[in-house]
């Protein structure tokens, strides 16, 4: 088995192991008595520990060489999960989903092996390719979540766990040390100053803004719905699961069929503002729709909504980012990404408890309306600062 075979199979057993517990997560704590506060801090901590061990594990394994990293990262998910379907209390369920988010944050670790064992000319290809398993993963983890629900709540979660101990044995096996001696990756710590920095970033600043509303808006979906789906619709997991495997499909379609020919026919300048649109339109729907077709159809809606504006708004920023800051700009606008992924679940889980199920979905809608029409100067300005797109003026 080559190493690359090794580290997609790695990033797709971390998706599916993180999508596993979605459909179930609400029920699952709901047994422990969790409110629907406390279940939407059970996804923001598991992000928060990924925002911050990310960069930790790529400057380990700068140091120490991808192949222990990697196989201490796989070994601890195994463990946390088996631990998370072994706990007998609430609080035991926020130290595990917690350190589990801090073992899977070995993406970091992932691209840079990748990049070890590819040529440069081909590396945009292969982080294609981490992409690829990165949605295949979240797409196929709610579903069968959902479907082995039937056999108990914990069951999926006992799956994901002997999923990642295969994984461990077959990267114990197969995957060899691709560190070259005196080399070392461009990650860096996360730093205020150059998230400050960013945001100040004259043609670039308001566009990795919008990428934070825009993950902001779906996380805090995406913690929610689960919670809205038990309470407004009385649907089971499986039902749950379904739903999100919808959104993985029909994303699927958008992002590997739809989106390159619209960028190449209409650029990012229209689909940033389009994509939000459709997304503040779609969780706005969900609000409202009655369960069965319409509900399927509003969450279909969120995907083509994500899956517009998501690859637009990336590719804006790094085509507008020069050169020479390519690297900060990038890192800044992932960690700004990651920030969002924490916040936006523990607020939809306020107004969730506070002003009643819809309102993280109206809450999520009325802030991408605003972002959509920010959206129309910011990608201007990106636009224009865009080096191709000078170099076509002259």
């Amino acid at each position: 088995m080559s190493p690359r075979l090794v580290i997609l199979f790695t990033v797709v057993l971390d998706l599916v192991g993180f999508g596993l517990v979605i459909p179930l997560m609400t029920f699952y704590a709901e047994s422990f008595s969790a409110t629907p506060l406390e279940v939407a801090l059970l996804m923001s901590v598991y992000s928060l520990a990924q925002f911050l061990f990310a960069p930790v594990w790529g400057q380990v394994s700068d140091r120490v060489g991808r192949r222990p990293v990697l196989l201490l990262s796989i070994a601890l998910t195994a463990l946390m999960l088996a631990a998370f379907a072994s706990a007998t209390a609430l609080w035991m369920l926020f130290v595990f989903r917690t350190l589990h988010g801090a073992a899977t944050a070995n993406i970091a670790t992932a691209q840079a092996a990748m990049a070890d064992v590819t040529a440069p000319e081909d590396r945009a290809k292969a982080m294609g390719l981490i992409g690829a398993a990165f949605g295949f993963g979240f797409t196929l983890g709610p579903f069968l979540g959902g479907e082995l629900s039937v056999y108990g709540l914990t069951a999926p979660i006992w799956l994901a766990a002997g999923l990642s101990a295969l994984n461990l044995v077959l990267a114990w096996r197969f995957f060899p040390e691709t560190r070259r001696p005196g080399t070392r990756s461009e990650r860096r710590p996360i730093s205020p100053v150059a998230l400050g920095r960013a945001l100040a970033h004259p043609a670039l600043g308001f566009c990795i803004l919008l990428l934070f509303g825009q993950v902001f808006a779906f996380a805090m979906m995406e913690a929610t719905f689960t919670l809205f789906a038990e309470h407004r619709h009385g649907l089971t997991p499986s039902s749950v699961g379904r739903l999100f495997g919808l959104i993985g499909v029909v994303g699927i379609v958008v992002q590997g069929g739809l989106i390159r020919p619209l960028l190449r026919r209409l650029g990012e300048r229209p689909l940033v503002p389009a994509g939000l649109f459709i997304l503040a339109l779609s969780l706005a729907l969900l609000a409202v729709a009655p369960s069965g077709l319409p509900l399927m159809g509003a969450m279909a809606l969120v995907a083509v909504g994500q899956g517009i504006s998501s690859p637009s708004l990336n590719a804006l920023i790094s085509r507008a980012a020069s050169a020479d800051e390519q690297g900060a700009v990038l890192g800044s606008a992932q960690s700004m990404s990651a920030l969002a992924r924490v916040l936006g679940p523990a607020l939809g889980g306020v107004l969730f408890t506070q002003f009643g199920e819809p309102a993280p979905f109206y809450f999520a809608s009325a802030l991408l309306v605003v972002a959509a029409f920010f959206a129309f100067p910011a990608t201007a300005r990106a636009v224009a600062a865009d080096p191709s797109e000078a170099q076509s003026r002259r």
